[in-house]
């Protein structure tokens, strides 16, 4: 609480904490540890604004890459789901942003440099990026709130919470992973 408290009251530490998903991103580090930390630091409401900024950015700023790279490059960095992402993202934009997002392979940087190399639209990608964070987004912040409420010593940590958190997860997990691998998997991409 402590460490959370001077983090707080630091005014330069929400400007860190949304330009650490960027580095992040390229080191490919865990962005659900890094929104959980945010949280906790700053509050529910706060952590989730500087986290989506945060993730949006280093979208943004991965997505340019991807334009700036040679496509030979990108598609060395992609291996084989680049080209599946790029025929997708060039005719369904938002969607197959969001289907790629749900799936765990190739990660979050290689996607939106895939994405900035295909040339989708930048307000597609954005949305599409945007949709597919939020779910996660919240559920940290559901975590994040109960690990506050842990530490507290007048509060208590409501299970009923987190068991819904993870439930709800496992649900929207569960049929967005079926409908992104039929949307955007290998053979069922839209040419």
């Amino acid at each position: 609480m402590d460490w959370a408290r001077v983090v707080r009251e630091t005014p330069w530490a929400p400007l860190i904490a949304v330009l650490a998903y960027t580095p992040g991103s390229l080191i490919l580090f865990p962005r659900p540890l890094v929104s959980l930390f945010i949280i906790v630091a700053f509050g529910i409401w706060p952590g989730i604004a500087y986290s989506v900024a945060g993730v949006l950015l280093a979208a943004l700023v991965t997505y340019y890459l991807g334009r700036l790279l040679p496509r030979r490059k990108v598609r060395e960095i992609g291996g084989d789901q680049a080209e599946a992402l790029a025929k997708g993202a060039r005719r369904h934009g938002v969607l197959a942003v969001l289907a790629f997002n749900l799936m765990p392979v190739p990660p979050f940087a290689v996607q939106n440099m895939i994405a900035g190399a295909a040339r989708i639209k930048v307000w597609e990608y954005m949305l599409g990026s945007l949709l597919s964070l939020l779910p996660g987004i919240f559920a940290m912040a559901v975590f994040g709130d109960q690990i506050l409420n842990a530490m507290q010593e007048d509060t208590e940590v409501n299970y009923w919470a987190v068991a819904a958190a993870v439930a709800g997860m496992g649900v929207f997990l569960f049929f967005a992973k079926r409908w992104a691998v039929k949307y955007a998997g290998g053979s069922h991409l839209p040419e």
